[in-house]
């Protein structure tokens, strides 16, 4: 098939190469599968990242990215021709494209491009430079139209008239242009020269990698001490679709893990990178399965990724009556580390505030009815109110990738009415022999109607070498640095802790 010569309105020579099928954008039956990959850190996700707001153009670039295949058939003809395809996402990378015919393997790719040149007004008034235009002006309460040789573009535009005298027009409505010229297009397009060696409709894969689509999931508690301590889980899915091309009835599947990716090239500046920056069973929800070192997640049913649109999906079937403990930790220390040099200042670490954290804590296991590997995200609790049946929110936190049969934490808050305090009380360091004493008294007081357990947090961050010689509580060792006390408070009373470390170096 040979090439069709036409000439452009910029006066240039442009070939193009007209298959039988070249024109069919859209294949009549196709079988699209997605595949999405989150690079976003675990938590909250703001709306602002991928809804529009007013004032604003454009969205946030979401952060994450997709595996796009589409199963097609085409007619071919025999011979080399060209393949174009326009549907496909607009942040495509281009050197992930491959394309197959799954028919005819000798069907092969001699040469691949992608065309993203899109039309628009501004790139129209430069390939028109030269050209004849006509432009609408206002005239009073009428509109007057104008027809020359555009001559320049720089300052409103400037026409040369049929008469030879040069206008410059500063307010216009509207400008006819002759045709599109060539080399611009309407959509982001797949161009592919391919060679087969039999004529007649092949089924053709075309898988690429796109950006702008993402995924997280969302976990909501309700929680229930009126027994103890249960809580009822489900969890959500939450899908980003700003690629720039929407997908009808596709397979889905989610990738949970940290996939490592090589890294591009730092940008030159924030600025820059700113800018970078139900068809089968309905009641099918997600299958998971290891997958290499990470987790897929698989729906059992098709669904509809629109473009510029977000979806909710169920992750697993909300389970019920999940045990769990509610624990108040007292960490005034956490902040303060052994980082490879002994610190001899007596102020060190001395100021700690006297917040009591509040956590949650349950198992992953299939005691509790999980026991299922829980991707990364944003865990929300609610608690019934019995008095109107209201539910009402009493805390969040992330949760990391949880493998099953680990235990799962949630750090709620603080306590409103058990707080601490911590004060030093001795400190002697001889430094000919090196050695240091240091001792702390910590105060906790409870002011409610009954008991509470208290886990208290203490890190020895003087000296790799630290021994404790005397203590008013027994403690624990929770790691080369770090001491634990588990005491009891009394309704409306007070637990005091006191503890002397000795370090040497």
């Amino acid at each position: 098939m040979q090439p069709k010569l036409f000439r452009s309105p910029t006066g240039q020579i442009a070939a193009t190469i007209v298959a039988a099928f070249s024109a069919t954008a859209h294949a009549a039956d196709s079988d699209d599968a997605v595949t999405i990959y989150s690079s976003l850190a675990p938590g909250a996700v703001s709306p602002d990242l991928y809804r529009p707001v007013d004032g604003r153009s454009g969205y946030g670039h979401v952060p994450g990215y997709a595996i796009v295949r589409h199963d097609r058939d085409y007619e071919v003809d025999r011979g080399l021709q060209t393949l174009r395809v326009t549907d496909v996402a607009a942040l495509i990378d281009p050197t992930t494209v491959t394309f197959a015919s799954l028919d005819e393997p000798g069907t092969r790719v001699i040469e691949q491009s992608f065309k993203f040149d899109l039309v628009s007004q501004a790139k129209l008034i430069q390939r028109y430079l030269g050209e004849r235009i006509t432009v609408e002006v206002p005239r009073g309460d009428h509109v007057e139209q104008v027809s020359g040789v555009l001559l320049g573009a720089t300052d409103g535009l400037t026409l040369q008239l049929d008469d030879g005298r040069v206008q410059a027009v500063r307010s216009y409505s509207n400008i006819t242009f002759g045709k599109l010229p060539g080399g611009l297009i309407t959509r982001p397009t797949l161009e592919w020269m391919i060679e087969s060696p039999t004529a007649g409709e092949q089924l053709t894969r075309v898988s690429y990698e796109t950006q702008g689509m993402t995924w997280w999931a969302d976990y909501n508690i309700v929680y229930d001490e009126s027994d103890g301590c249960a809580m009822d889980l489900s969890a959500w899915v939450s899908i980003v679709n700003q690629s720039g091309a929407g997908y009808h009835n596709a397979r889905l599947k989610l990738i949970a893990g940290d996939v490592n990716r090589a890294q591009p090239a730092r940008p030159p500046s924030p600025a820059a990178m700113q800018r970078m920056a139900v068809m089968e069973d309905a009641a099918a929800g997600f299958e998971e399965k290891s997958f290499f070192e990470y987790h897929l997640y698989t729906l059992g049913r098709r669904t509809d990724l629109p473009d510029n649109s977000t979806r909710q999906i169920e992750l697993m079937p909300a389970v019920e009556a999940v045990s769990c403990q509610k624990e108040l930790v007292y960490a005034p220390t956490l902040n303060y580390g052994w980082h490879g040099y002994r610190q001899l200042d007596q102020g060190y670490g001395r100021v700690a505030d006297k917040d009591v954290n509040v956590y949650l804590r349950f198992a992953n296991d299939e005691d509790s009815g999980l026991g299922v590997p829980m991707p990364a995200g944003r865990i929300r609790v609610n608690q019934l109110d019995p008095a109107d049946g209201s539910l009402e929110f009493i805390g969040e936190d992330v949760l990391d990738h949880t493998p099953r049969n680990e235990d799962v934490l949630i750090r709620m808050g603080n306590a409103f009415d058990v707080v601490g305090e911590r004060t030093q009380t001795d400190f002697r360091v001889d430094s000919a022999s090196r050695n240091l004493w240091e001792t702390f008294e910590i105060k906790l007081r409870n002011h409610k109607d009954e008991a509470v357990n208290v886990a208290v947090l203490e890190n020895l961050y003087r000296a790799a070498n630290w021994e404790v010689t005397d203590s008013t509580h027994r403690h624990g060792k929770d790691n080369a640095s770090r001491i634990r006390f588990d005491v009891e408070v009394p309704p409306e009373g007070e637990t005091v802790i006191r503890y002397t470390v000795h370090y040497d170096w």
